[in-house]
């Protein structure tokens, strides 16, 4: 069995170096150690052999498997130093090409420019999953029991859900708000905190709406808060975003969760104010809505609404992002067009 051994080894040995490709190599390393191969056939026969031989040439045979494993090893490093050898009429001088370099995605960009702006005014920022439910959605934020956005043409309920209520109702979050009662719920006044992320709305797609897409939502909660404190924070937002001094007007809205409630606008900086189809021609673009916690928003929270008061805004990112590079479809954003997304690098 000894000279058997022997024998495998050095034809084995020849093999491997008489390889000059991977796919020889591979060939080889089969024939020797694949499941027929010629020395596994040896360790299959090691049970058959006398008592007194077994442990002598198991040691032997599992020597020469490592030997095999590490002169294969060493051939392919050979075969492969040999295949990027450079050519003698290789040209020094001609310029190489640069490797392509990755770069974060413009809505991506745009989080990280709020994060630092309401980090340096002092902002904890807050995340949560994308799947609520009814309670947060809805419940908590005053939504009335038949308010169009709970049904199914606006939100996207989870399959096998749709029969439950209240906290075991699942859904796509439709949008931000609900998590600020759930922060409220686990921290103690006074707040100040942001939490962006991605929303689901079962519409209709278009140059300024997606059904999945990015908001920005921000709460100031405290025991005295001032209204034009609110309005200054978002000139002071979007002025460091844009970096110049952006025009913005007010609107009385009506938004369940919010008491009183207002639209926010900025002036259009695709087109600079004179109108065109981002704003549909009338020089303004909605951006957010915002306003005073809804009493029964902070009861459901847990807070007083007598002793406390706050301010909100609800950034459309997506919108933001639009205005920054002056965009006119906000689906080019996400339609994963590499030709498109390049420009921003």
């Amino acid at each position: 069995m000894k000279d058997k051994l022997s024998a495998i080894f050095n034809k084995g040995k020849e093999k491997i170096e008489k390889a000059e490709t991977i796919e020889e190599l591979q060939n080889v390393k089969a024939y020797l150690l694949g499941k027929q191969g010629l020395l596994t056939d040896i360790l299959k026969s090691i049970p058959n052999l006398e008592v007194s031989d077994r442990a002598e040439i198991g040691r032997l045979s599992n020597k020469i498997k490592r030997d095999f494993t590490d002169m294969i090893e060493s051939q392919r490093e050979k075969i492969c130093l040999k295949k990027s050898e450079i050519s003698e009429d290789f040209d020094y001088t001609v310029p190489g090409i640069p490797p392509s370099s990755g770069a974060l995605h413009p809505i991506t960009q745009m989080c990280y420019d709020l994060n630092d702006t309401f980090r340096s005014m002092g902002f904890e920022i807050f995340q949560e999953s994308d799947i609520t439910s009814e309670l947060y959605a809805f419940d908590n934020l005053n939504f009335p029991p038949n308010h169009p956005a709970r049904e199914s043409m606006d939100t996207y309920w989870l399959k096998d859900y749709e029969k439950e209520c209240g906290g075991k109702k699942l859904c796509l979050r439709p949008h931000l708000t609900g998590a600020s009662v759930r922060y409220m719920q686990t921290h103690k006044p006074p707040f100040k905190f942001v939490y962006p992320g991605r929303v689901y709305r079962n519409e209709s797609t278009d140059a300024r709406h997606e059904r999945a897409f990015f908001q920005y939502e921000a709460l100031i909660v405290d025991r005295k808060f001032t209204f034009s404190s609110g309005k200054i924070m978002i000139k002071s937002i979007l002025s460091k975003v844009f970096g110049c001094d952006v025009p913005v007007r007010m609107r009385v809205g009506f938004f369940p969760f919010v008491e009183p409630g207002f639209e926010i606008d900025m002036s259009c900086l695709v087109c600079g104010g004179k109108g065109c189809s981002v704003c549909k021609h009338v020089g303004w673009i909605e951006i957010m809505p915002g306003g005073i916690p809804h009493p029964n928003v902070m009861r459901a929270a847990g807070l007083d609404p007598n002793e406390f008061t706050g301010f909100y805004v609800n950034i459309g990112l997506d919108r933001l992002v639009m205005m920054r590079y002056g965009v006119d479809d906000v689906r080019l954003f996400h339609s994963a067009d590499l030709k498109f997304l390049s420009q921003f690098r």
